[in-house]
């Protein structure tokens, strides 16, 4: 009699479980954090393949969307992507190189000659490859597709045009030690630091400039703490990566996993033209407001950074031989 009971209740806990999975499957709210603030590029094009979801599903897959760092910074976040708290987020590769060190080949300066050549890797067969290593990895994420992150230049107090200019001065940089050594190496003083100190750390001179894409300058206010001057280097070509929970990969259905990759596939294009018009408006704004865009010579930083691609390149070797041979 015990014997069948417990039959029983193993029983009726399976079909509940069984149930449990099945509602999830049938109405799933995807959250998905963005650092970005509400309009940015990245923002929009998740808030648009949420819409296109949801459509596709009836309503039975929606995406509410976070922007603005509410859900946490980065690191925070991807902790909780990790273990299915967040669905999805659309974060930087310096916080995925530690855990899918193939990544970081995409962080290396100049890897790229320029943002249409970036952009064919990523959608050809290498940014593919490399969404399939984080997919498969330990990370416990799945990669849906690639954002558009722009041309990282730098903004600061003096002028530079030259490796030379740079000299004593101190640069915010990317908690990643390869960001460091790039800055080193091109002739400033990298100082590692969190993207929320930038400000005050310009406006309190511990830094004397930082380095960003125009649309990240403009809407976090550093080009009002005394950085007039932005030297068009294009040092880092660094795309961003939209990823989802594998908590939450492993409960789809097989056609709502199809269906997701299409979207995010579309979303990747779709941010794309967003990222365009948004770097143009807000390189304009930053004229209107005083910043002078400085052209530089890029062989001179491309040539100080040869060491940077040397050492962190080593492992690397053929997939950076590949990125080069894309047309």
């Amino acid at each position: 009699m015990t014997f069948r009971r417990s039959l029983l209740a193993a029983a009726v806990a399976v079909v509940a479980l069984s149930a449990s999975f099945t509602a999830s499957a049938q109405n799933l709210v995807l959250k998905s954090s963005d650092t970005h603030p509400a309009g940015y590029p990245t923002v929009v094009a998740v808030e648009n393949m949420g819409k296109q979801l949801e459509a596709a599903t009836n309503g039975r897959i929606k995406v509410q969307m976070f922007p603005g760092a509410v859900l946490g910074e980065e690191k925070a976040v991807v902790e909780q992507v990790q273990i299915g708290a967040i669905q999805m987020a659309r974060i930087s590769l310096g916080v995925i190189g530690p855990i899918v060190p193939e990544v970081n080949v995409f962080n290396m300066p100049f890897v790229f000659r320029d943002i249409p050549h970036m952009r064919a890797v990523i959608d050809g067969a290498v940014g593919q490859e490399l969404l399939d290593k984080v997919s498969n990895s330990s990370a416990r994420m799945v990669g849906l597709a690639w954002m558009d992150g722009g041309a990282r230049s730098l903004y600061t107090k003096k002028k530079v045009q030259t490796p030379a200019d740079l000299k004593g001065l101190k640069v915010r940089m990317m908690g990643n030690p390869l960001f460091v050594d790039t800055m080193n190496a091109m002739g400033g003083n990298g100082i590692s630091m969190g993207y929320g100190e930038v400000f005050s750390a310009l406006q309190t001179g511990v830094i004397d400039g930082a380095e960003n894409n125009p649309p990240s300058l403009y809407t976090s206010n550093h080009y009002t703490a005394g950085t007039k001057y932005y030297a068009q280097t294009n040092h880092l070509i660094i795309p961003e990566i939209l990823v989802m929970s594998k908590v939450t990969w492993d409960k789809l259905s097989d056609a709502d996993k199809a269906l997701v990759k299409k979207e995010a596939r579309a979303a990747q294009m779709d941010q794309r033209g967003l990222w365009d018009k948004s770097v143009a408006d807000y390189s304009a704004k930053l004229k209107a407001a005083g910043i002078e865009f400085v052209p530089v010579d890029q062989k001179l930083f491309f040539d100080a950074t040869a060491p940077v691609r040397a050492k962190y390149g080593a492992n690397f070797a053929d997939l950076m031989k590949r990125i080069g041979d894309v047309k």
